[in-house]
């Protein structure tokens, strides 16, 4: 790995804000970013990358590549999750495994958003169907995940029936942030080029200080559930570490058989690295009640998340770049 492109993405601004949510929280500031305004700068982020993503495809001609694109995603997204929940059920009951599984199948939509940031840094494109993939990355792992969870966790009696498989995928494709990203993606690929240029300003000019204050957030939100699921042992921790940076690097190098696009190498690597704690905790509520958040969710946003965007990120550049 680079170390000079190690040290710049440690040293990059919008990471730096990520360190001082942290801060904050060990310090035990009153710094505080309301729930609302988070909101709002999360449903802008995704939207600002859909929106771009959908210019970029449309001033694309369409290819064979952008089909395997979308196969490998859903490839990934479908074989991710099998392998995690055999390895995790070793040590954990069955929901935990499978609401696990499920979250490291699918993707982190700020984690793509980071990366987008990270190669524009580099001066490294990548197609405007690399949203569509990491749109298309939720369901599949929500849908591996509640398959496994209907095989092999039996409710004892008493307790309530899994729900339908139906109502967990149309949950999955209701949230919100799949939505967001979705249509905005649609709507940048039929929008006018002309008008598209009237909101430019707002959708790419402000995008980096908006990302900034998000991952302030997010540091905090981070600090607060780090320990949340300690007492689950070595294991989880080694797994939120091990596995991700795994994917991430097996995927960088065996990309090339999908795309020669660096960027979109990079984009595969980083989506196979990330893990959900946005769209599958949601469906985890409903797939598996039993499953404990204080432990998938803090695995992917405590442990997964800042592995990927401090030392995962230069190194599936550099495996990249080097196969």
């Amino acid at each position: 790995m680079d170390a000079q492109l190690l040290i710049a993405n440690l040293t990059n601004p919008t990471l730096l804000f990520f360190v001082l949510g942290i801060l904050a929280t060990i310090v035990k500031s009153d710094l505080e970013i309301p729930p609302s305004t988070v909101k709002f700068i999360s449903l802008y982020l995704l939207f600002s990358i859909g929106f771009k993503g959908g210019q970029e495809l449309a001033h694309s001609p369409f290819s064979a590549e952008i089909l395997y694109s979308l196969g490998f995603g859903l490839l990934l997204a479908s074989l991710i999750p099998l392998y995690s929940f055999f390895i995790l059920k070793r040590r954990l009951t069955v929901s935990d495994a499978g609401a696990i599984a499920a979250a490291y199948g699918s993707v982190s939509a700020v984690t793509f958003v980071a990366a987008a940031s990270f190669l524009e840094s580099q001066r490294i494109t990548f197609g405007g169907h690399m949203v569509a993939v990491m749109a298309l990355m939720e369901a599949p792992a929500i849908i591996v995940g509640v398959i496994l969870l209907m095989r092999y966790d039996t409710p004892a009696a008493g307790e309530p029936a899994n729900p339908g498989l139906g109502s967990v995928v149309h949950h999955s494709f209701t949230n919100g942030s799949v939505l967001m990203v979705l249509g905005s993606l649609v709507i940048g690929l039929i929008a006018d080029s002309k008008q598209a240029e009237g909101i430019k300003p707002f959708t790419t000019d402000i995008f980096k200080g908006f990302l900034a204050i998000f991952l302030l957030e997010m540091g905090m939100v981070t600090a607060r559930r780090f320990g949340a699921f300690s007492r689950y042992g070595r294991f989880v921790t080694l797994f939120a570490v091990l596995v991700p940076l795994l994917n991430g690097s097996a995927v960088a190098v065996f990309s090339h058989f999908v795309t020669d696009s660096v960027g979109n190498r990079f984009i595969f690597a980083i989506l196979a690295a990330s893990a959900s704690y946005i769209a599958v905790p949601a469906a985890m509520r409903l797939a598996a009640p039993k499953a404990d958040p204080g432990l998938y969710i803090p695995m992917a946003l405590g442990v997964t998340f800042p592995i990927n965007i401090t030392l995962g990120m230069p190194l599936y550049l550099a495996l990249v770049q080097h196969t």
